[in-house]
C-alpha cells in the first residue's frame, strides 16, 4: 500500500481570532506605554525648570534691591529719628551689608525654604502668604473655573459656525474684553453695581472678603463673601475667557475640513457627536498650554483686581509691601509666583506629551 503523506491538521477557527487579538492587545500596550514621558525627557525639562528658577532669583533680588525708594525713611515717615536712628535701622533691616552679601543670604534663605521677614508686619513671609493664599485661590479659582468652561463652550460654538451672525458677534465681544484693561474693567463695574448712581446702586458690596458686622461661620459667612466675590470673580472672567473663545475657535476652523471629520459624518453621526467626540479632542491640545499657564498664575493671583477691590489675598498682599517698599516680602511673594509658573509650565510640557502623538514620537 502506498503510504499518503500525513495532512495538516486543520487549524481551528477561534486560533486566528485568539492571534488577532493579542496583538491589538499588545499594540495597544505598546503605545500606552509610550505615552509616558522617559527618563531623558523627564531630566531635560527638570534642568529647564531649574535654570529658570535660578535666573527668577537673579532677577527678583535685582529687581527690588535696585528700587530708588528707600525703606528705612518710608518706613519712618512723619516721625521724628535721627541720623543715628536711621543707621541703626539699616543695620538691623541687614541694608549696611554689600549687596552680594545680601544676594548669597537671599539665595540661601530661599533654598532653606526661609522666605525671610517681613519688615512692615513684624512675621515672617512665609506665614504671610500662607495666610493670603486661601482668598487668592478662592476668587482666582473661582474664576478660572467659569473662564475655561464659558470659553471653550462658545469658542467650539462659534468655530463650528463660523462666519455665522453668533460667530461674529461672539468673536467681536471676546476680541473687545481681551483688549480692555483688567483695572479699568474693575472700576466700571464697582461704579456701575457698587457706588455709582443707577439701579444697581448698593446691589453689590464695594471692597473686602465679607462684612465684619455680620457673624464670621455658618451659612450667613458664606453668603456674605460670595456676594463679595460676584465683581472681582467677574472682572477676571470677562477678560480672561475672551482667550479661550479665541484660541478654541481658531483651532476648531482648522479642524473643520479634516478627513477624519468627514469619515465620522458618513458613518451616520451626528452633527453634535462629530463635534464632541472627535472635533473637540484635537482641538483642545492648544488650549493646554494656556489652561497650565493659568493654573501657574492661581496663586500669583491679579494684583490690579485684589487691588481695586481690597481682596485680602497674595495680589493685594503685595500691592501694599509695594508702597514702602518691604524687601523680603516683595522678595518671598515674587519667588512663590514665579515657582507656580514654573511648576506649571513643566506640567504642561509633560500633558502636551502625553495628549499629543506628534510631540511622543519626537
Amino acid at each position: 500500500m502506498s503510504s499518503r503523506p500525513a495532512l495538516a491538521e486543520p487549524q481551528s477557527a477561534e486560533e486566528p481570532e485568539a492571534e488577532a487579538a493579542k496583538a491589538p492587545a499588545k499594540g495597544r500596550t505598546e503605545r500606552g506605554m509610550s505615552r509616558l514621558p522617559g527618563p531623558g525627557y523627564l531630566l531635560t525639562k527638570l534642568a529647564a525648570a531649574v535654570v529658570s528658577f535660578a535666573v527668577t532669583l537673579v532677577i527678583g533680588f535685582v529687581l527690588f534691591n535696585l528700587m530708588p525708594a528707600d525703606p528705612v525713611r518710608t518706613m519712618t515717615r512723619g516721625r521724628p529719628v535721627s541720623e543715628a536712628e536711621l543707621i541703626r535701622l539699616r543695620v538691623q533691616l541687614g541694608l549696611d551689608k554689600p549687596i552680594w552679601e545680601r544676594f548669597l543670604d537671599f539665595v540661601n534663605d530661599t533654598l532653606h525654604g526661609n522666605l525671610g521677614y517681613s519688615w512692615e508686619y513684624q512675621q515672617s513671609v512665609a506665614s504671610l502668604t500662607m495666610h493670603r493664599l486661601g482668598p487668592t485661590l478662592l476668587l482666582m479659582g473661582t474664576s478660572f473655573v467659569i473662564s475655561v468652561l464659558l470659553g471653550l463652550w462658545l469658542g467650539l460654538r462659534s468655530g463650528w459656525r463660523a462666519g455665522s451672525l453668533s460667530d461674529r458677534v461672539t468673536s467681536a465681544t471676546a476680541l473687545t474684553l481681551w483688549s480692555v484693561p483688567t483695572f479699568w474693567l474693575g472700576m466700571i463695574l464697582l461704579i456701575v453695581f457698587s457706588v455709582g448712581v443707577g439701579p444697581f446702586h448698593g446691589f453689590l458690596p464695594t471692597a473686602g472678603m465679607s462684612d465684619p458686622t455680620l457673624p464670621q461661620t455658618g451659612m450667613t459667612h458664606w453668603l456674605d463673601v460670595a456676594k463679595h466675590l460676584v465683581l472681582p470673580a467677574l472682572t477676571m472672567v470677562l477678560v480672561v475667557y475672551a482667550q479661550y473663545v479665541t484660541i478654541m475657535r481658531s483651532s476648531i476652523i482648522e479642524e473643520l475640513g479634516s478627513p477624519y471629520l468627514l469619515t465620522a459624518r458618513a458613518k451616520g453621526l451626528t452633527d453634535a457627536a462629530v463635534r464632541r467626540r472627535h472635533a473637540l479632542p484635537n482641538a483642545l491640545l492648544p488650549s493646554v498650554t494656556m489652561i497650565f499657564m493659568h493654573l501657574g498664575t492661581l496663586i500669583s493671583g491679579a494684583v490690579t483686581v485684589e487691588a481695586i477691590f481690597s481682596w485680602p489675598g497674595l495680589g493685594d498682599l503685595t500691592f501694599e509691601a509695594l508702597k514702602i517698599p518691604d524687601l523680603p516680602l516683595l522678595q518671598g511673594t515674587f519667588i512663590v509666583f514665579s515657582a507656580s509658573v514654573i511648576l506649571m509650565n513643566l506640567l504642561a510640557d509633560l500633558a502636551y506629551r502625553f495628549l499629543d502623538p506628534r510631540v511622543r514620537d519626537q
